[in-house]
């Protein structure tokens, strides 16, 4: 069974044999039956994010940065070496914050592992169902264990940091790596580490870059190890480590990342999707509108009806997305800030992905509408944490309504239905910057409900990018 017990352990040896030793038998069933959702989900906004903002610019770096034909480009025809796939699937994955997050580590973390990894299954081939499903589970195990032992505020950027890693051990032990290489890999992984929230602040794409960035430095560090290359091992406990620079000044708490090491605990069983394309931490508001924005007879309530609206949460989720709203926001900077989501959603009734586009951004109804609306931290003490949110809403007939959650829609507790998770899938599959077909969304979706039975996971890859023409066989 993966993990130890020996307390002399490095937290990066300890990493190592999880990766390598966890077997599939070793899963539940639940984490299982969450990793297969969740590849799909991620594969999904995946595929949106190739036509979002900045995507192409990716994938043109990426072409010009050395010519390969190893891995796809989720949504497009392009293909790229298997570092530079990783790094544009691992952008567009999280560049429309729409891909599932463990809210407990404050991670997104298949945003970094499944780029990598599926890079790598289609260059080398051979990777199956089991396989990958196995990686994935420990990838996460990896990445949401740092978080969850962090104790501080977050300042660094926790899905690129911290999700390197995860994406490291996975792919170390697709590759078959030595337990000693693997402690080297998350070495050289840490030598390359990087991601702060100066991008969050400033709504600037680079944040969903520095995803991919840590995506790629994944694959490098692997292939780098494999090679001999050393790195250091005393990487997350060390004087200099990633604890004490990336996670301080408050100690941090390995007890239960060392119960998910030991197999007892499977965080991909906790992850929540995003029901909504917006930052995690404005999903307590909207469904909260949308709950107040229905009057008692059914009816649902007009814009001019709304005097204001308060939303209030615990501090990381102010500190995230209580920032005011701007006339021409960029896309990155409407998706957390909550004035401009709760608009949209006061307006319509809910959030897409189509409301970060085009003229949307600029809509004088959305700008005029979000000076009614504010957000607020409670001022709890939990650093990390997400809830409770509630909602106050005034009309301009004097009625004031409220609404609280202490759990948020698509949580482990609040699971998105069947029905609700392939709505979203399809919808993703629409945005595509090249048209996909209608059964090869379908021939995926019923591939990933049999995945441990996949023989080699290239078939996925497939399917996930236009269909070749005539002449393209030629």
């Amino acid at each position: 069974m993966a993990g130890s017990t020996n307390e002399t352990l490095l937290l990066a040896e300890r990493f190592a044999s999880h990766a390598l030793d966890t077997q599939y038998e070793d899963l539940t069933e639940d984490a299982v039956e969450q990793a297969k959702v969740f590849i799909l989900d991620t594969f999904g906004v995946g595929i949106a994010g190739s036509s979002a903002y900045g995507a192409d610019k990716v994938r043109q770096v990426g072409a010009a940065n050395g010519a390969g034909n190893e891995a796809s480009v989720w949504g497009t025809s392009q293909r790229l070496p298997v570092g530079m796939a990783a790094l544009a699937n691992g952008y567009q994955v999280h560049c429309q914050e729409y891909d599932c997050v463990h809210e407990g580590a404050v991670l997104h973390p298949l945003a970094t592992t499944l780029s990598a990894v599926m890079a790598y299954a289609q260059k080398t081939g051979g990777v199956s169902g089991k396989d990958l499903i196995t990686a994935v589970a420990v990838g996460v195990n990896i990445s949401a264990g740092l978080g969850i032992a962090s104790k501080s505020a977050m300042t660094f950027f926790r899905p690129a940091t911290a999700g390197g890693f995860g994406a490291t051990g996975a792919l170390g032990r697709l590759m078959g790596l030595s337990h000693e290489y693997l402690v080297q890999a998350f070495g050289l992984q840490y030598a390359q580490t990087s991601g702060t929230l100066q991008p969050h602040v400033e709504g600037s794409t680079s944040l969903p870059l520095q995803v991919g960035l840590n995506s790629r430095a994944a694959v490098q560090s692997c292939y780098l190890a494999q090679a001999g290359f050393p790195g250091p091992r005393d990487v997350f406990e060390g004087p200099y480590g990633y604890f004490r620079l990336f996670e301080g000044p408050t100690l941090w708490d390995l007890s239960a990342t060392y119960h998910c090491l030991s197999g007892k605990r499977w965080l991909i069983s906790e992850l929540s999707h995003k029901p909504y394309p917006a930052g995690r931490a404005t999903h307590g508001g909207i469904e909260g509108i949308q709950v107040l924005m229905k009057k008692a007879d059914g009816s649902i309530m007009k814009p001019e009806e709304v005097k204001r609206i308060t939303i209030t949460g615990p501090p990381v989720t102010a500190r995230l997305c209580a920032r005011p709203d701007i006339p021409d926001p960029s896309p990155n900077y409407a998706r957390l800030c909550m004035s401009y989501v709760a608009s949209k959603v006061v307006l319509n009734g809910f959030v897409d992905l189509a409301h970060y586009r085009g003229g949307e951004l600029k809509d004088p109804a959305t700008h005029e509408l979000a000076k009614r609306i504010r957000m607020l931290s409670d001022g709890q003490e939990d650093p990390n944490a997400l809830v409770p949110v509630s909602v106050e809403m005034e009309t301009t007939g004097g009625e004031v309504k409220s609404w609280k959650c202490d759990q948020m829609l698509a949580s482990p507790s609040r699971r998105l239905s069947r029905e609700q998770h392939m709505t979203k899938f399809r919808r993703c599959w629409e945005f595509a910057a090249e048209t996909l077909s209608d059964s090869a969304r379908d021939e995926l979706i019923e591939m990933i409900d049999g995945l441990e039975d996949v023989v080699d996971v290239r078939v996925l890859g497939e399917l996930i990018v236009p269909a070749p023409t005539k002449s393209s066989k030629l």
